[in-house]
């Protein structure tokens, strides 16, 4: 039999309005799949997604817990799709604690590619559940705030969010 059942997952979307912009999320199976700023010329969701009816609600409850600084870790199921290499970066990426920073080559050095430090850059700036996956923790190794997806002013915020700085909500 062909048909959804044998086919990839349905997956469900929500726009939310945020601190920091609109942002899509989508899951399929119960798993956060994609937390992507929404930005003027971004394609609308896939054509065969359907919008949620109730599955993000704990995501969007933890977001807002987040943004209004009660929240220092998420406990939502994370599957982004990527190669081997990106799955290594976003896992590193989960481990770098809230409120601090690490810069791309010791990320690199962190997953045992010393010599891939443009490479784990690329892997960073292609993670698709930004936030959560907290690929804003990633600095220049001089200090300096480097591209974002969100845009850099985005990053700054988040960053100012987690070290007290800053209250969103």
């Amino acid at each position: 039999m062909i048909g959804r059942a044998m086919a990839e997952p349905l997956m469900v979307y929500r726009v939310i309005d945020s601190p920091i912009g609109p942002l899509m999320l989508a899951a399929s199976d119960g798993v956060l799949r994609r937390l992507a700023f929404v930005r003027d010329g971004m394609p609308p969701p896939e054509p065969d997604w359907a919008r949620d009816l109730g599955e993000l609600d704990d995501v969007v409850r933890q977001l807002e817990a987040y943004f209004a600084g009660r929240l220092k870790q998420f406990t939502i199921p994370v599957g982004p799709h990527g190669t081997p290499f990106q799955q290594r970066v976003w896992t590193a990426l989960q481990q770098i604690p809230y409120g601090e920073t690490t810069s791309y080559g010791a990320l690199a050095r962190r997953i045992g590619a010393e010599s891939a430090v443009r490479a784990v850059g690329a892997a960073n700036g292609a993670n698709p559940i930004a936030v959560i996956i907290p690929c804003h923790r990633v600095i220049g190794a001089d200090g300096s705030l480097t591209g974002f997806g969100g845009g850099l002013p985005t990053k700054r915020a988040l960053l100012e969010l987690e070290q007290g700085i800053r209250r969103m909500l």
